[in-house]
């Protein structure tokens, strides 16, 4: 065979090898483009500021975000069944309200983290139910287990409650790093990472992580595959409930206090890193290392805001612009991998 025949040949092997890696790791285009965005706001930021990356700045970011990447975990859970949940910034400041109200009663810490976690899983079983028995929509299912988390923590208190308690101030106040001045992590911090690592290894190495993807998939299909899809759609809210209750935990550290009012619009800023990370609002489809990267995304568009010192409305707009982008980058390789199927 000639080389002027070779030539077509290898190009064809290429031109098919490229669209088989696309359509094997379509869904990881996503997160790639947000690590992309990530490195450019990085690199552009510390051109035009000429000190942003040092290592006080870049602790801070995970330190400052950390309750945010635990309610990303959660509800990457529930976006990867089809479903979305508006209740977590609600449940997140009810289970501060609650926890800060029983340590300030003299309950031990011990007890009264496993009643915030408890709430807040609760409140997610009982979303899960309405969607799932009910035939509710999760947007109002979810909805109405924000009102609910909202008006108990207005029971709990109408005003602001003090934290005082050692161990909870411990986990935001303590630095661990290997030499002053250097880089350095917090338990808050050190927790976030866990639940991330925790909720990658259930998505990917456990039956229920692949009956969550296969839900989000096609749920009719899931069940005639004879998946628990029942069960499955509800432990994907008590997850997210639950995370909700730990950021509650992480968030009243990172405060000292507790407040009702807390986390007010922390569900769209939750969808928005989760989205931005890569994952398919219509499911069956994302990571939770793509959600991290997506909070990674989120919390350094508000720190460039800060140091251009303009109003923090321009973090709304930013972020609304990214979301709109990667919904329509979401869309058209949905596209593209049903036009090859």
């Amino acid at each position: 065979m000639t080389s002027t025949q070779l030539a077509p040949a290898r190009e064809s092997r290429a031109v098919g090898g490229y669209h088989r890696f696309m359509s094997r790791h379509a869904s990881w285009i996503p997160v790639f483009a947000a690590v992309a965005i990530l490195v450019a706001m990085l690199i552009g930021a510390q051109l035009y500021f000429g000190t942003f990356l040092t290592p006080r700045l870049l602790s801070s970011l995970l330190l400052d975000n950390a309750y945010l990447l635990i309610l990303a975990v959660g509800m990457t859970f529930v976006i990867l069944t089809g479903g979305i949940d508006l209740s977590v910034g609600a449940v997140m400041s009810f289970s501060g309200m609650l926890g800060a109200s029983l340590l300030s009663q003299g309950l031990p810490t011990t007890v009264v983290v496993p009643i915030m976690l408890g709430g807040g899983a609760t409140i997610g079983l009982g979303i899960g139910v309405l969607v799932q028995y009910f035939d509710v929509q999760p947007f109002i299912a979810s909805l109405a287990g924000m009102f609910l988390a909202r008006g108990l923590g207005f029971v709990v208190s109408l005003n602001s409650i003090k934290v005082t308690n050692p161990a909870i101030l411990w986990l935001e106040g303590t630095r661990i790093q290997a030499v002053p001045g250097s880089w350095y992590i917090t338990p808050t911090g050190i927790l976030a990472l866990l639940v991330v690592a925790a909720g990658a290894l259930l998505l990917a190495y456990t039956r229920f992580g692949r009956t969550i993807y296969a839900l989000g998939g096609n749920q009719q299909s899931a069940r005639l595959m004879g998946l628990p899809v029942a069960r499955t759609k509800l432990l994907a809210y008590v997850v997210s409930g639950m995370c909700a209750g730990l950021a509650g935990v992480v968030f009243t550290a990172y405060t000292g206090a507790a407040y009702p009012l807390n986390g007010i619009g922390t569900e769209l800023d939750t969808i928005a890193a989760v989205v931005i990370g890569g994952t398919l609002l219509t499911g069956g489809s994302g990571f939770v290392v793509g959600s991290m990267i997506g909070v990674f995304v989120y919390g350094m568009i508000k720190t460039i805001i800060n140091f251009l010192g303009v109003d923090q409305s321009w973090t709304r707009i930013t972020i609304g612009a990214l979301l709109l982008v990667f919904v329509v980058v979401q869309r058209v390789i949905v596209a593209r991998s049903a036009r090859r199927r």
